[in-house]
């Protein structure tokens, strides 16, 4: 398989993970109150036996713990546990819509970071084009949260919003950062999901009270953020940014808080007015703008820099 469609695989696997994302904000919100440790722990354990069933289908091999570089799995463990205990915790402590938009900062930090990857990483130096279509994604964004009235709705919650803040700089970083372990297979993942089911649930001992699920659409809310948005989702995502288009997934990744927010107004869990399509053609326009490499031969688009 050549390197250009291993890419474009990689590539359209980390567009599925941003699909399967956009249910994320949803599900936590359906499956409120359970306490934010509690449900890191539970659907991370899910996503580890999916993580099993993900090795089997795909071929890959699942490599042992002792097999995993210190640095990969500990990068794992502060992604995946770290970045959810933040977003888990801004969701139920600031209004879902809200909270759920400003942890979208991620995609145009991965965007900027990957600017700081090494040659032997895969980086490439940063583009004008990349910038301009995730700041136009990030103008979206901020169409959305602001209703197009230019003011923003921040009232209260201050610590719901500040650990929505830190989640999208945990996000972006691990994301970037994961590029350096590209030889470690995904299945790789198993092993982080069970880390950080293990710590989420010593945490969730410590400092929560443990709050069952309050009926049966919480139960299967979890059910489903374990098997998806907290399961094969990161399978996919860890391919997408070990070997896809690394700039574009972070640009393409605003139209996950387009299909978030839409599907949060549907379930009657937020507003969305008419600023989403508006928004939607801003994010469209970027990620056509940050993917011209991949649009336009190599000799078309030298002098595009």
């Amino acid at each position: 398989m050549s390197t250009a469609h291993t890419a474009a695989r990689a590539t359209v696997e980390g567009f599925a993970a941003l699909l399967l994302w956009s249910s994320l904000a949803s599900l936590t919100a359906l499956a409120a109150p359970m306490p934010p440790f509690q449900l890191a722990a539970i659907t991370f354990a899910i996503g580890t036996l999916v993580g099993l069933a993900y090795a089997r289908m795909s071929g890959q091999p699942l490599i042992g713990l002792t097999a995993i570089p210190v640095g990969a799995l500990a990068l794992g463990v502060y992604g995946l546990l770290g970045y959810h205990a933040c977003y888990f915790y801004a969701l139920q402590q600031a209004p879902p819509l809200e909270a759920n938009l400003v942890n979208y900062l991620w995609p145009l930090l991965i965007v900027v970071f990957s600017g700081l990857l090494p040659a032997r990483a895969g980086g490439k130096p940063l583009r004008w084009r990349h910038v301009a279509g995730a700041l136009l994604g990030f103008g979206g964004t901020l169409l959305v949260l602001t209703e197009g009235g230019g003011e923003l709705s921040f009232e209260g919650a201050g610590a719901g919003y500040a650990a929505a803040l830190a989640g999208a700089l945990i996000w972006s970083s691990y994301s970037v950062a994961s590029r350096l372990f590209h030889a470690v297979p995904s299945t790789a993942v198993t092993a982080s999901c069970g880390a950080t089911a293990l710590g989420a649930l010593v945490l969730h001992l410590l400092s929560e009270t443990t709050v069952p699920p309050k009926d049966l659409m919480a139960s299967g809310a979890v059910l489903a953020m374990g098997l998806g948005p907290v399961g094969l989702a990161f399978y996919l995502w860890d391919r997408g940014m070990k070997r896809g288009e690394l700039r574009l997934l972070g640009v393409a990744s605003y139209a996950t808080p387009l299909f978030s927010t839409a599907l949060l107004a549907l379930l009657g869990l937020g507003t969305a007015g008419p600023m989403l399509w508006l928004a939607a053609l801003l994010v469209t326009a970027g990620a056509l703008i940050a993917a011209l490499d991949s649009l336009v031969p190599a000799h078309a688009s030298g002098t595009a820099r």
